[in-house]
């Protein structure tokens, strides 16, 4: 059974001080630690379809906690990235100042989606 607050408490107490590239190993198993049967995707820009396999749908709108966002590469960061949003704050392998892991990213604003768990 999903549960929203033990994936965000899994990933808070599992952040790193900053990023080591590993955001869809955090986030994977974040998600697994709320439930979510879910299969670690190599690579953070194509978590989607494995999302939608474990019961999330993606969503417009704003995030609510344990929202997922998967987000399509830039320039220098060809594997994209993937976050959960615990209300406050965006969680990856290290805890986020926006949704956009880096200044990069926040330059460029590439595209994403946002799943939520059904």
């Amino acid at each position: 059974m999903w549960s929203t607050p033990r994936a965000i408490a899994y990933a808070r107490q599992h952040a790193l001080s900053r990023s080591h590239g590993k955001c869809a190993h955090f986030v994977t198993d974040a998600l697994k630690h709320g439930g979510a049967q879910l299969q670690l995707t190599p690579f953070a820009k194509d978590m989607g379809r494995n999302l939608i396999a474990a019961g999330f749908t993606a969503i417009s709108g704003n995030p609510q906690p344990g929202d997922v966002a998967v987000i399509q590469p830039i320039p220098g960061h060809p594997y994209g990235h993937a976050c959960i949003y615990d209300g406050r704050e965006w969680i990856s392998d290290f805890v986020q100042r926006t949704m956009y892991p880096g200044p990069g990213y926040r330059a460029v604003h590439p595209g994403y989606v946002i799943y939520r768990h059904n």
